[in-house]
């Protein structure tokens, strides 16, 4: 199969070929992305209810006034924009999908752990985005019944992924376009109406409400790097870095900031507990139906990329223990269906409390994904300057990079330990955060851990972390090789 541009594709009659091809290395003559198609694929990911949804909490669950709440949205989502699309600018160079890439890290067995978490985050966003479309149908359709709307999300995301990468991406960056001018005139409306003017004065500036939302903000764009790659992998090895980088910083930064602030004006606005309904009766009859609408069909079309992202870490967790096997469609095939009925099943039991199960959702995600992408960017772009012998992470004892990189294995589990102290969560709070009256830097503590941590190994223990001479010339660490 040969990826080339959404127009290039549809011109050649592409956009419904089944793709073959899984976790294997993209070959050079195959590269034909471009970073204005990484902008609107990006842009479309954010393009769901569940934006708006958790941009509601920061004037809602968090009570910050619409100034305060607007200045966390752009804080969290830029600073962590940059971890997301460093990751991303990894594609190009090495040409495979992001989870696999963690091996050169963490060694092959090592980084099972990554992999396995990275596909439970996968799964559960996809199940969030079928619980808040399946709300958003229920609000324009009341006798439409959500557990119905979950089934229907379920058989649209699957006709989607079925096809496999070029159908993902063209249809997630039509869905960018149609929602993105939605919003727009969303926002007209509500000032039109005087909605604007409802979210004056109300709420009050609270640091912990002001760390949470930047702490949502930051692990928002860093739960999009495990799988940023999976797309800029198609993009031109020696070309395609910067516009691998930027398409996809622009592209995700820009849609979740807007579609956040949205939601926090509509968090204020609206007189009811549910988002989606509020901005409904926000806009007007018309306008309100053809949002809704909008919204849960880009949810359901949308969704594919989460259940493709987490069939590559599934097919990625067998094949590092069933070697010289070199899935193919039917693998994905099988892969996409047992994801679709757990990630169903997910969403029926959220339902019931979507709210609080999905903060601590995010905070979960946010404690554990913390120190690996601080190890990945820390040996990618410090150590070894993306240099990396792909053919190494397919071997059956883990080539050059081992079975387990003890100093990769050791940081990654500090890392999340040390952010315990500094834990926020609804079911539990470290004792650093009492002390600290409940303000969220935990995801600043583990990084920072993480980092300086691995850059000790690779200065005063480079075996440890697997690094010869060949990788340690890259970096400013050169001297621990004599």
């Amino acid at each position: 199969m040969q990826p080339t541009d959404p127009s290039t594709m549809t011109r050649n009659h592409k956009l419904f070929e089944i793709e073959q091809e899984t976790v294997g290395q993209i070959p050079e003559d195959q590269r034909h992305g471009t970073s204005g198609s990484l902008v609107s694929i990006w842009a479309g990911m954010n393009m769901t209810p569940l934006t708006v949804v958790t941009g509601a909490t920061a004037t809602t669950a968090l009570g910050l006034p619409i100034g305060w709440a607007i200045v966390a949205i752009l804080l969290g989502h830029v600073l962590g924009g940059i971890g997301m699309a460093l990751h991303a600018a990894q594609g190009p160079r090495l040409g495979v999908p992001q989870m696999l890439q963690a091996r050169g890290q963490f060694g092959s067995y090592g980084s099972v752990i990554i992999v396995l978490v990275a596909a439970i985050m996968f799964v559960g966003y996809f199940a969030s985005n079928l619980v808040v479309a399946a709300q958003s149908v229920n609000a324009i359709f009341p006798t439409f019944d959500e557990n119905t709307a979950i089934v229907v999300g379920i058989v649209v995301s699957f006709a989607i992924a079925f096809f496999g990468y070029q159908m993902v991406r063209v249809t997630t960056a039509i869905g960018a376009y149609v929602v993105g001018a939605l919003v727009v005139l969303s926002f007209i409306a509500i000032g039109v109406s005087g909605g604007f003017a409802k979210v004056l004065g109300h709420g009050h500036f609270t640091l912990v409400g002001f760390s949470a939302m930047v702490a949502i903000g930051v692990v928002w764009q860093l739960t999009y790097a495990p799988y940023v790659s999976d797309y800029s992998r198609y993009m031109p090895k020696h070309s395609g870095t910067r516009g691998a980088f930027w398409g996809t910083y622009v592209g995700c930064v820009a849609s979740s900031i807007v579609l956040m602030i949205l939601g926090a004006v509509v968090g204020i606005a609206a007189s009811t507990a549910n988002t989606m309904g509020g901005l409904d009766s926000l806009v007007g009859p018309v306008l309100g139906f053809l949002v809704l609408l909008g919204f849960a069909l880009v949810a359901w079309t949308g969704n594919a990329v989460n259940v493709y992202c987490s069939t590559l870490c599934a097919i990625t967790l067998v094949e590092t223990f069933v070697r010289d096997w070199r899935p193919k469609f039917k693998a994905r095939l099988w892969a996409t269906i047992v994801l679709h009925v757990v990630g169903g099943v997910i969403a029926a039991l959220m339902l019931a409390n979507f709210a609080n199960a999905f903060t601590d959702f995010l905070s979960i995600l946010l404690y554990v994904l913390i120190p690996w992408s601080a190890v990945n960017l820390v040996d990618y772009y410090v150590i070894r300057d993306g240099d990396y012998a792909v053919s190494e992470f397919y071997r059956k004892d883990g080539g050059r990079y081992g079975r387990w990189n003890i100093a990769a294995n050791i940081v990654f589990a500090v890392g999340v330990l040390a952010q315990l102290p500094f834990l926020v969560t609804s079911f539990y709070t470290g004792p650093i955060a009492q002390v600290l009256g409940g303000v969220d830097v935990a995801w600043l503590v583990g990084f920072v851990v993480s980092g300086v941590a691995y850059l000790l190994f690779a200065r005063f223990a480079p075996r440890l972390a697997r690094l010869d001479r060949d990788d340690l010339a890259h970096a400013p660490l050169e001297e621990v090789a004599h």
